[in-house]
């Protein structure tokens, strides 16, 4: 069974209903820096940390004095806006005292769905992560609407999961795990501390039973859980309400854990190798060496485009005889890249009039 100390990117995914008192509307600041004190020990390990939280609506609905009751459009999209300044700075507070740099990221499920949008909220969490920054991720309610938007944060956790390639997805909630039945209906539910796959029958355990905050019931978590074990991470469900959530995990609260079907770089790789390519881009024989070392396509190997892409789709390459190597999700069009192909990276801007990414295909985006 997976445990929190083996982490290598965790993902951690925080409800309004921890983040926010129910009776005054008001931030639990002292929850928070024992969160962010969690957050700042786990990181000393080496592992990346990503926050996905919820309380934007919530904290706004209270700054404005809206009653808790459901909101208009309107008035839950300014109580967001209003809200997630105030959110964003609480995180701030928190994590400074511990060196950590905490950076706001905002995304709604179109940035999912179009390849090109996905691919630039990757690359940015990526370079975040690599500049020691810790992204505070969560639903943009200030323009979402029902037609576009998640809906809840599990599944928007589960994404952003899948997306950044952690190997861990944490939700903090008010239960502690999936039960056989609804334990405050029934006395005699049990606690499943291990699903090992996701069967018709444990997706039947899952009630839809959430708190007046959340959104998200038993049954949006389940689905959350399905979507990142089928993407290689593992999840676990623990009561987060008390202080220092993530060290009771680690030192055995109750929790159900759902194990990984796959590696989750080996899960992206699969994604990507069975995708149809919408073109092709031809290298020399020194790229082609340097994709065999690892390396990732640089527009100066490349001889040859065919096709009509866009960025983010799935291009095929070859080598100089012809003979496919793999295939990846380029970063530029096909008619960007008949502009820098053979070029240097450097001069991608001169050449483009803006600035682009270096690699034509990273190695992340690319399966040989």
């Amino acid at each position: 069974m997976a445990t929190l100390s083996d982490a290598k990117r965790l993902v951690v995914k925080i409800g309004s209903a921890l983040l926010v008192d129910s009776e005054t509307g008001a931030l639990r600041e002292d929850w928070l820096i024992s969160l962010a004190a969690d957050v700042a020990r786990i990181r000393k390990r080496g592992t990346d940390v990503i926050l996905v939280s919820s309380g934007s609506i919530a904290l706004g609905r209270g700054i404005l004095g809206l009653p808790r009751a459901a909101l208009p459009l309107e008035q839950s999209q300014a109580a967001a806006a209003v809200g997630q300044i105030r959110l964003a700075r609480a995180y701030e507070e928190a994590l400074r005292p511990h060196g950590i740099i905490a950076g706001q990221v905002l995304v709604t499920l179109e940035d999912s769905h179009d390849r090109r949008r996905y691919l630039n909220s990757r690359a940015t969490m990526e370079t975040m992560l690599s500049l020691g920054v810790t992204p505070i991720v969560n639903e943009n309610d200030t323009v979402a609407t029902d037609e576009i938007r998640y809906g809840d944060n599990d599944r928007l956790a589960a994404q952003v999961a899948v997306t950044i390639g952690a190997d861990q997805l944490v939700l903090l909630s008010d239960v502690d795990g999936l039960y056989t039945a609804n334990p405050k209906l029934n006395p005699a539910a049990q606690h499943l501390p291990l699903i090992e796959k996701i069967t018709p029958e444990i997706e039947g355990m899952a009630g839809d039973a959430g708190s007046g905050l959340s959104k998200g019931g038993m049954i949006t978590k389940v689905m959350a859980a399905r979507m990142a074990t089928e993407g290689g991470c593992a999840m676990a469900i623990t009561h987060g309400s008390e202080n220092h959530p993530l060290k009771r995990l680690e030192e055995g609260a109750r929790a159900t854990w759902f194990a990984a079907q796959i590696d989750p770089q080996a899960a992206r790789k699969r994604w990507i190798a069975a995708m149809k390519p919408k073109g092709g881009i031809v290298v020399d024989a020194g790229a082609a060496r340097a994709l065999g070392q690892g390396k990732s396509l640089l527009p100066a190997g490349v001889t040859g485009i065919s096709g009509t892409f866009g960025r983010g789709e799935v291009v095929a390459i070859t080598d100089p005889t012809g003979a496919q190597l793999g295939q990846g999700l380029t970063r530029y069009t096909s008619a960007e890249a008949r502009q820098i192909m053979g070029q240097q990276s450097a001069d991608i801007a001169t050449i483009l009039g803006y600035e682009g990414r270096a690699a034509l295909i990273h190695r992340d985006d690319m399966v040989l």
